[in-house]
């Protein structure tokens, strides 16, 4: 049986938490920001944490040994 292989897109987007929660940062704030207004880019700050049934799917697919 070969090993499984972490997506690498995925271990860069995603992170799990100790209590096994997988967060994430928001979209939107690579490029662009001279058109968003202050508050858009301040309420893109910082990161949240994906429903459960979407981290489940991303740890058991993406992340098999996060």
């Amino acid at each position: 049986m070969p090993k499984l292989k972490t997506k690498s897109g995925a271990k860069k987007r995603f992170k799990i938490t100790g209590t096994g929660k997988v967060v994430y940062a928001h979209q939107g704030k690579r490029h662009g920001m001279i058109k968003r207004t202050n508050k858009a880019i301040r309420n893109l700050r910082g990161t949240n944490v994906l429903f459960k049934t979407d981290g489940d799917n991303v740890k058991k697919y993406f992340l098999p040994n996060g």
